[in-house]
């Protein structure tokens, strides 16, 4: 440290908000970001402080990963985090996913299964139910839109065909593509996975709108139906 530096300045010097102005948001520890957005602490604990309590909050082992799975009352049970806090915090979790997408979205291919898994892998991959995703594609091979067809465990009870195939009719669909994810992790289709996906392609082929793939999201990974020759 220099030793001319003033109390003032070498206190500055380790704040958050001072070390990302003059270095870069890049240098600043997960802590350090996160303190800058709760920006105060409370019960005469640093903002630091406090940011650590949230990222070790239950014992996790996941980091900034946390702030997707807490929820706003969750986050509030932390000593120091309101309301006000624990909505930016939510706020700035979904900020970063649709970030992540956006970006993906540039790249969005839908001739290229790997394509297709990133774009929807941030938004899938932290999911702790099962949700199924119609993806709805044009003549040109470029997105109509999507939509979250059901959440909750992926069977036979919940997936209707009939209710897919509407959804792809009412938007003008000539392909579709379906995505869904494993809590789990493991991308790995089940027997029911398989043969849902085949009764779709079935169905599909008789109405003339194509299932282009079913692809299964992981943690990182995922399985397309279409590689692996399913389809």
């Amino acid at each position: 440290m220099n030793s001319s530096m003033t109390i003032k300045e070498t206190c500055e010097e380790y704040r958050p908000y001072e070390k990302c102005f003059k270095y870069g948001a890049e240098v600043l520890t997960d802590q350090e970001l996160l303190a800058v957005i709760l920006r105060t602490g409370s019960f005469g604990e640093s903002s630091v402080l406090l940011a650590d309590k949230v990222l070790s909050y239950s014992g996790n082992k996941e980091g900034l990963l946390i702030l997707l799975h807490l929820s706003v009352e969750e986050l509030m049970k932390i000593k120091g985090i309101g309301r006000v806090k624990a909505i930016q915090l939510k706020c700035i979790a979904e900020l970063s996913k649709r970030i992540s997408k956006t970006s993906a979205s540039d790249k969005l291919d839908f001739s290229s299964p790997s394509s297709i898994a990133g774009y929807y892998m941030e938004d899938l991959r932290h999911e702790e139910k099962e949700q199924l995703i119609l993806v709805m594609v044009n003549t040109k091979h470029r997105l109509i839109r999507d939509k979250v067809m059901t959440t909750g465990t992926v069977s036979s009870s919940l997936v209707s065909t009939r209710e897919i195939f509407i959804e792809a009719l009412r938007n003008g669909a000539v392909y579709i593509v379906l995505i869904h994810n494993h809590p789990s992790g493991d991308p790995s289709p089940s027997r029911e996975d398989i043969i849902n996906t085949k009764h779709i392609k079935e169905a599909g082929s008789l109405i003339g709108i194509e299932l282009i793939d079913h692809i299964i999201i992981g943690d990182f990974r995922y399985t397309s139906m279409r590689e692996r020759g399913i389809l």
